[in-house]
């Protein structure tokens, strides 16, 4: 059954493909496919995993899927290896950490197909100069190789985006950053994501988007803080300022941008398929 669901979902994701066509180059929105009306009727019977209010969900939804939408892409995982879904759809750095001989799920597979490829970047409020502020410490973290180096320590260095000069401009009224500054705090909407936002031993979170807002807020001069949001809430958090900002693997989409103020790219993805 687990060889006979593979070969399926390998057919369904040949075919998707093949029904998509060329894909636009716009990298501000290149997570969501056109919907599959080719698709096999073993396939649409399958069910996916995906994480609420993601690139994943999208994806599987514009392709006409079955899915169980729950709060993080780790609960996508756990729900195939429990056998509730046929497979999960979640950000192709993720699947690279923690399924495979050696990690968290040593008996599931990553298939061959990409459903999309993506950039990451971090969200802010509406307006906000926090984003122009992170675009200068990321631009001078390239240009003195702390990127490179927090990249390889995760084991995402392949999936880097290079970094250009960017100089901070502080809004003239209701400065975010100086808002910030003034609190003591920066608070970080993340969900349990490796290897991007995960916790040690100890219970710290560490992770390559971890270890960067960390320098961002030993920048601004203040403490970082960790908050686990609901990822389909994210825009109220940043809003009701639950948080000061989303920075755990999020994909770059129009919808985004129109919601929150996006940095530039930091990092490649894209969204893949396991299964048993």
């Amino acid at each position: 059954m687990k060889k006979l669901t593979a070969f399926v979902l390998s057919a369904m994701m040949v075919l998707s493909l093949a029904a998509c066509g060329a894909k636009t180059e716009t990298p501000a929105d290149t997570s969501t496919p056109a919907a599959d009306a080719t698709k096999p009727a073993e396939v649409a019977k399958l069910t996916y995993a995906v994480e609420a209010g993601s690139a994943g969900e999208e994806v599987a939804l514009a392709n006409g899927y079955n899915v169980v939408s729950v709060d993080s892409q780790a609960k996508a995982l756990m729900e195939v290896q429990a056998g509730t879904a046929d497979a999960a759809i979640i950000d192709s750095l993720m699947a690279g950490a923690m399924v495979g001989e050696g990690t968290s799920y040593p008996n599931l597979t990553i298939t061959d197909q990409k459903l999309t490829e993506e950039l990451y970047g971090v969200g802010c409020r509406k307006g906000s100069d926090l984003a122009s502020f992170i675009n200068s410490v990321m631009a001078d973290a390239y240009a003195d190789g702390v990127l490179e180096a927090t990249a390889e320590t995760y084991g995402v260095q392949a999936a880097l985006v290079e970094q250009p000069a960017s100089e901070f401009t502080a809004s003239e009224s209701d400065s975010d950053v100086q808002y910030i500054k003034d609190k003591g705090t920066l608070v970080i909407g993340i969900t349990e994501f490796e290897p991007m936002d995960y916790q040690d031993a100890d219970g710290n979170w560490i992770g390559f988007d971890a270890d960067m807002a960390k320098l961002v807020a030993e920048k601004l001069g203040v403490e970082p803080v960790f908050t686990v949001i609901s990822w389909d809430n994210k825009v109220f958090e940043l809003n009701g300022k639950g948080i000061d900002v989303v920075w755990n693997g999020m994909t770059i989409t129009t919808a985004a941008q129109e919601a929150m103020e996006c940095t530039n790219a930091y990092c490649n993805n894209a969204q893949v398929v396991v299964t048993k």
